[in-house]
């Protein structure tokens, strides 16, 4: 009798996680705009990234956060606490603030990509609905001094680093027994059936 009502209630929790996940940006990359200018290659830019990142993050476990290749080396959850600083430096450019120093991070893993996932999704749209890139500029805050930074230092800085980060998640799943789901089309933005 245990048996009969335990499947049920794992398949429930399953398909709740699923759907939840799927409530999520990035599950697909969003349609590409209909016109070309520096503001919206920027935000294909994020969505490709937001989408890679949706995908090395999905379906993470214990096991798979605490893999840690080597003892100098970062373990994947603090890859993901990378990812989600260098999220947070891109949404506030993209939201014209400055840039201070980092909060400490004390989300669970859940909240973590949710909150990457999402700061993605602001900054993409942000620029998506902008024409002029040379206003978002990064202005970095770090007590009475200020830096100013053109736009281009986000695309070969976090926006670079995050990419190469995704992919450095993506081997270290691996590596820990739980690979990437095969059926994602990084080219397409989509996943296969």
């Amino acid at each position: 009798m245990k048996f009969k009502l335990i499947f049920p209630i794992i398949a429930l929790v399953i398909m709740t996680a699923n759907a939840q996940d799927q409530n999520l940006p990035y599950y697909e990359i969003p349609d590409y705009p209909e016109s070309y200018n520096a503001c919206t290659v920027a935000a294909r830019m994020i969505d490709g990234l937001g989408f890679r990142y949706y995908w090395a993050t999905e379906g993470l476990t214990e096991k798979d956060l605490a893999y840690k290749p080597s003892e100098s080396g970062r373990s994947t959850d603090e890859t993901l606490d990378h990812l989600y600083g260098l999220s947070n430096f891109i949404v506030t450019t993209a939201m014209k603030k400055p840039v201070g120093a980092r909060e400490e991070n004390t989300m669970t893993y859940a909240e973590k990509r949710a909150a990457t996932l999402r700061n993605f999704k602001t900054a993409a749209d942000i620029l998506r609905n902008s024409t002029d890139l040379s206003q978002f500029k990064i202005v970095i805050s770090r007590g009475e001094n200020m830096s100013e930074f053109p736009f281009w230092n986000n695309i070969n800085g976090p926006i670079a680093d995050a990419i190469w980060h995704c992919g450095q998640v993506v081997v270290l799943r691996r590596a820990s027994g739980n690979p990437f789901n095969s059926k994602v089309s990084v080219f397409t933005g989509t996943v296969r059936n």
